[in-house]
């Protein structure tokens, strides 16, 4: 079995808990209402299903390769390249004014899923190149924007980020590379970077690498970092490409997961240095390539559930196939397949309540950024543009983490045939462990939710939030189901939990930061937990409303058991670890260093 994109649980979220149709009535979205939507997801289902997804296998046994500075990728990405920029994709959700679709993200980001799911290796490419267009449409000049903006919006072009460098991993003080002014407004830039995705390639015609670097006599430290965009090949005045400029790959990595994206080791400047333009002014690089890293830790967060997803329908397949052992229960006489077993039925729910809270999650947060960025109204965008920046450590921090239980459980499920690479459930395992990592490690996503989240502002947007989740509870009590009473019940006392991290959190920050940071990791997953499990409570209530009138009674049935299960099993977790994070950091860093 290859991939079915989840399109009517991807548009039931749309619908329902998103509300595209109160995004549809913002200024640049009266187009992309429900018709649209679906439209869209069920044309994205048959490019990823028909195109992607066949390739995924083949990109783990058969990697991008280098040969004489040149690399080469996995044999069918660069025809299914050109199928995905033929097909519009990449400009989905990018501006009318440089060739794009300009839909919602809320669309794009369902759609984002289904290239993640059919294919991660793939689908890294046309994600970096939303970063980059992200950071020129917000800080490059006129000049950059026509230059460069429509030709990575088609996709004839793509973008990539080079922060890293072998002495600075999140320490992006450390950088070391330079950029020196020239006489004509450019910059000569030389240095290494490494860890760049899709760094190289020959899928597309040329590459655009927004780069981190120091001019000459810049402050120390990340106030003196500036952004440049340096093409693989200089563009003339009139549009075409003209010489190759002096930055080349060097080497590509041996990686453990997502083996079909080159990740290229880029050298500039061995030559007489590379040709560089800044982006906006100088020393605020940092701040503009932030633009790039809140939008990329966005999409990392849909990899998660994306590959998720692709565990847990092959998981499920692999239990209706496999014959193994008689029931418990005695209900057949001899053997059967092993979806029947309980400990297996555990783990496919366990797999589904993740995959769709997050999935839901990841939705509702695309909607607040579509409000911050469309909605006429200076308060409504404020608002959202806060819900949307506290969730984006959730969703990429949250979905990740959670993507590696999920992958794990899809191979304990095919038990020892897990374990064997031949039935591609361990690939799946090992490209979703890079998703903790690149883009901010979940520590990294959990510093960002303590200090610029939480502490700064005393927890009141965090508290606020919980206010809306209190309304859910409301609700549930309201509908007076058992189910929903039992919802009710789990998201009360997860809420709670959160606000007592919260208070502490925003108490203790300054005064005792070693004991508020040993659990920074733990608070995300409470918070993460939480939000997840809210919005699976919104579809409780909104499938009872469902099934009440008749509609799609099986698909309703089985969201009200999703998130009953999510409640009862997942969500039962925040008091512990509510606990952990309150009373339990003097155990974290009481130990000394020397007894490590």
């Amino acid at each position: 079995m290859s991939y079915v994109a989840p399109v009517k649980d991807m548009l039931f979220n749309i619908q329902h808990l998103a509300n595209l149709e109160q995004i549809a009535q913002l200024p640049g979205f009266e187009d992309a209402g429900l018709d649209t939507a679906q439209a869209v997801l069920e044309e994205s289902a048959k490019f990823t299903e028909g195109v992607l997804a066949p390739l995924n296998w083949e990109g783990d046994k058969n990697p991008s390769s280098l040969k004489d500075g040149v690399v080469t990728a996995t044999p069918g990405f660069k025809e299914a390249f050109k199928q995905f920029t033929d097909g519009g994709w990449q400009g989905l959700q990018h501006p009318t004014d440089f060739g794009g679709q300009g839909l919602p993200k809320t669309i794009g980001a369902a759609c984002g899923e289904m290239v993640n799911s059919a294919n991660m290796s793939f689908a890294l490419c046309p994600l970096l190149s939303d970063g980059a267009i992200e950071a020129l449409l917000t800080a490059g000049s006129d000049e950059l924007k026509a230059t460069y903006l429509e030709n990575l919006v088609s996709g004839k072009w793509t973008g990539t980020m080079n922060l890293t460098e072998p002495q600075a991993g999140s320490d992006l003080a450390l950088v070391r590379s330079r950029a020196e002014p020239q006489a004509d407004g450019t910059y000569k830039v030389f240095g290494t970077k490494i860890y760049i995705t899709w760094g190289e390639h020959d899928m597309a015609e040329n590459i655009v690498h927004l780069v981190l670097a120091r001019v000459s006599g810049a402050p120390e430290g990340v106030k003196g970092i500036s952004l440049f965009v340096v093409p693989k090949f200089m563009v003339n005045k009139d549009g075409s490409l003209g010489a190759r400029n002096d930055v080349h790959c060097v080497s590509i990595e041996h990686k453990m997961g997502i083996k079909a994206s080159p990740t290229a080791v880029l050298q500039y400047g061995d030559n007489g240095g590379a040709i560089g333009y800044l982006v906006g002014q100088e020393n605020r690089g940092l701040e503009y390539m932030f633009i790039m890293m809140n939008a990329a830790r966005y999409g990392v967060g849909v990899q998660g559930i994306a590959i998720a997803e692709r565990a847990y329908q092959k998981a499920v397949q692999f239990s209706k196939d496999r014959v193994q052992s008689r029931p418990v229960d005695g209900s057949t006489p001899g053997s059967a397949p092993i979806i029947h077993h309980p400990d297996v039925r555990r783990m496919l729910m366990t797999m589904r309540a993740y995959t769709e809270g997050c999935r839901a999650l990841a939705s509702v947060a695309a909607s607040a950024y579509d409000a911050a960025h469309h909605h006429t109204d200076a308060e409504a965008r404020k608002q959202n543009q806060a819900f949307y920046e506290f969730m984006v450590p959730l969703v990429k921090g949250y979905s990740t983490e959670m993507s590696l239980e999920v992958t794990s459980l899809g191979v304990q499920v095919h038990g020892g045939m897990g374990f064997i690479e031949e039935t591609g459930a361990a690939q799946y395992y090992r490209d979703a462990k890079i998703l903790t990592i690149y883009e901010g490690t979940t520590a990294i996503q959990a510093n960002d939710l303590v200090g610029r989240k939480t502490s700064r502002d005393g927890g009141q947007i965090a508290k606020g939030i919980a206010g809306q989740v209190e309304a859910t509870e409301a609700d549930l009590l309201a509908s007076g189901s058992a189910h929903a009473l039992a919802v009710a019940k789990r998201l009360k006392a997860a809420r709670l939990a959160f606000i007592d991290v919260v208070e502490f959190v925003a108490g203790n920050t300054k005064a005792s930061p070693n004991a508020v940071f040993a659990g920074s990791v733990p608070y995300l997953m409470l918070a993460g937990n939480l939000m997840a499990g809210w919005q699976l409570a919104r579809s409780l209530l909104v499938a009872e409303k469902a099934i009440a009138a008749g509609d799609d009674v099986a698909f309703m049935q089985a969201k009200i058991t999703t998130a009953r299960f999510y409640a009862d099993h997942l969500l039962s977790k925040a008091g512990g670890l509510r606990d952990s994070i309150v009373e339990g950091a003097d155990s974290v860093t009481s130990l000394p260093l020397d007894a490590f």
